[in-house]
């Protein structure tokens, strides 16, 4: 363009020809938008010049904030050398780098590594590798999978397959493959004790595995904590027993770490909090710390060898696509885990998510507050027409969208899961700004539910 466009001419622009993902475009086009001009650090700055924290980790994957100099420096000294070439039957540097890496930070027996680029490929990827595995060691009544209620795992046709969310998924029914249903244990609103809830929730997948194991690829879930669900923690134990009931009937383990790995629960993988060794893992969120599209798929040796053979065997995995470990952001990938190892940001986290349980435990005084549930700094605060009876706002309320829109006005940016509030600040957030986000949320509570 000849000049740089106004805001108003920007917003125009924006109402004109942008389709919005999860977004209302009827009501969005009645708004005033955020414009997002440039960041600095913790900060978001709009077209006006307008500052705010980013609250939401720009969809919960920054880790140092932005313009980190380091990563910056990376992606440039990048494009000095190439900026991408196909990964398809030859190799470049930073993707080894990179998945060499990987290799040392997931749960041990997890060697191979399949890059894509986003969450949702990531699980389609794993879906098809354990269904096709299955194929080649001969096992072919292994036809289903056992996914959880209420899962997220990303937009594409798989991933909503095992996906659990009406709102999201129920459109798209007649196009996807069926799956078994398992209870994710979440203990608000459960009649009993959180260990109850685990309990019966694992005997309901102890019958499933009973009853279908032998028919079953795989067992798909989230650990520890069910992101765009609602924040659903697992309750102690769960994960663990989880995955030897799985062992015990031949079943493999797909753990879909995109948003609860590197880093974000305070361990680099949530696994890891229980010692659970999955055979198939999907990481995305925070891998180049926010800067570019990149995920990845890792196996174990068993599952990788089942598709060795000659050419004519056609047991080749026949997956991929134009971007697959794009240099770039493998580069930005590189520099993000060196400052990660160099800063401890994930002690970081375990040490900040104590401190943010602590003020958050003092918000359940708060009368629409029902429940606060979370891990490390990934956090959910649930709103509620009656605490008491633990009754849901109607949709129509919009509690979670005005609370969001509140925190605007005072200088930060969110996103909510319906009436779930969602706080996944950047990884290396310090204390003060943490405390001053918070602030800013429990003042927007306060506001709109006129607490």
């Amino acid at each position: 363009m000849a000049h740089d466009p106004s805001p108003a001419e920007l917003a125009r622009l924006d109402r004109a020809h942008i389709w919005h993902p999860f977004t209302q475009m009827q009501e969005y086009a009645a708004s005033d938008p955020v414009i997002v001009a440039r960041g600095e650090g913790l900060k978001l700055i709009d077209v006006q010049g307008r500052a705010y924290y980013d609250g939401v980790g720009s969809m919960w994957l920054n880790v140092h904030g932005h313009r980190v100099p380091e990563i910056d420096a990376a992606i440039v000294a990048q494009l000095g050398r190439i900026a991408h070439s196909t990964l398809l039957g030859q190799a470049n540097v930073p993707s080894i780098l990179v998945a060499a890496e990987l290799v040392k930070l997931v749960p041990a027996g997890l060697t191979r590594v399949f890059y894509s680029d986003s969450g949702s490929e990531a699980v389609e990827i794993g879906l098809k590798l354990a269904y096709q595995y299955w194929r080649l060691v001969g096992e072919l009544r292994r036809k289903r999978f056992i996914a959880m209620t209420g899962a997220y795992h990303g937009d594409t046709l798989g991933a909503v397959s095992a996906g659990g969310i009406d709102l999201f998924h129920g459109a798209f029914r007649d196009l996807l493959f069926p799956t078994l249903r398992a209870p994710y244990p979440h203990a608000y609103r459960f009649a009993g004790s959180p260990e109850q809830c685990r309990d019966q929730c694992l005997e309901t997948l102890a019958t499933l595995l009973r009853e279908h194991g032998h028919e079953v690829c795989g067992l798909l879930l989230e650990p520890l904590i069910a992101g765009a669900a609602g924040m659903y923690v697992m309750p102690p134990g769960f994960l663990r027993e989880a995955a030897r009931l799985c062992h015990e009937h031949g079943v493999l383990l797909l753990a879909d770490e995109v948003a609860t790995g590197l880093g974000r629960t305070g361990r680099w993988y949530a696994c890891d909090h229980e010692g659970v060794q999955p055979d198939i893992l999907m990481t995305a969120k925070g891998l180049t710390g926010g800067y570019l599209p990149l995920a990845a798929t890792l196996a174990t040796e068993r599952i990788y060898h089942a598709f060795l053979g000659t050419f004519a065997e056609l047991k080749t995995f026949f997956h991929g696509h134009s971007y697959t470990g794009n240099q770039l952001a493998c580069a930005a990938a590189l520099a993000n885990l060196e400052l990660m190892h160099q800063r401890d940001t994930v002690g970081h986290v375990a040490r900040a998510g104590a401190h943010v349980a602590r003020e958050l435990a003092s918000w359940r005084a708060l009368p629409h507050v029902g429940d606060v549930r979370g891990v490390g700094l990934m956090w959910g605060i649930e709103l509620v027409a009656n605490q008491a009876a633990g009754t849901a706002y109607p949709w129509e309320a919009k509690m979670g969208y005005q609370v969001s829109h509140r925190c605007r006005e005072l200088g930060m940016l969110v996103r909510p899961l319906g009436n779930v509030l969602v706080f996944m600040p950047p990884l290396a957030s310090p204390l003060a700004d943490l405390e001053a986000m918070l602030a800013i949320y429990r003042q927007a509570i306060v506001d709109v539910t006129g607490a």
